[in-house]
């Protein structure tokens, strides 16, 4: 039988930052990576499902013109009971139950988007079983931390290292 696992798959500033203040990833536009997708591909066809909060889908919909996580079930977490996509369900689900649920009836991985207290709480569930981070070469001096202050203390195992262009892949195990 098949595990299959919650990834936090996302890039970062040298500095540790997932974005600007405002939310924006234009940072990321001129980038030299291999040339290609940088493994997105390989990496997104082992996704079932999809979990992100509400900021980062708000910033989703800013970057696309067609929603680009179609054919997947897209999970937002949200207070608010007004939103609605067709390619999305909007919940307020307890993470553990959610994930739990998810997990249970998985083809494929559950890729955690972000943002960074969404990354938080998993955390402090323990729901986060594998870090990919894209490490790209810039300092940002402010913005949307990875890693909230107040995340809990954690250690992580070293699987995979992987250059691509002046880009830095890293694959841990939590």
């Amino acid at each position: 039988m098949i595990k299959y696992k919650v990834v936090l798959y996302i890039a970062m500033s040298l500095d540790g930052y997932i974005a600007r203040k405002d939310g924006s990833v234009d940072w990321l536009n001129d980038v030299k990576g291999d040339g290609a997708d940088n493994g997105y591909d390989a990496f997104y066809k082992n996704i079932e499902v999809v979990i992100m909060g509400r900021n980062t889908y708000e910033e989703v919909l800013h970057l696309s013109e067609e929603f680009p996580y179609k054919g997947k079930k897209c999970i937002v977490l949200t207070q608010s009971k007004k939103m609605t996509n067709p390619h999305v369900i909007f919940t307020n689900e307890d993470i553990e139950n959610l994930v739990s649920h998810l997990k249970a009836q998985a083809n494929g991985d559950i890729w955690l988007v972000g943002g960074g207290e969404l990354v938080k709480s998993f955390m402090e569930k323990g729901l986060i079983e594998e870090l990919q981070i894209a490490v790209i070469p810039k300092l940002l001096g402010d913005g949307i931390s990875l890693f909230p202050k107040g995340i809990i203390p954690s250690t992580f195992s070293l699987q995979e290292t992987e250059k691509m262009g002046d880009i830095i892949s890293l694959k841990y195990k939590v």
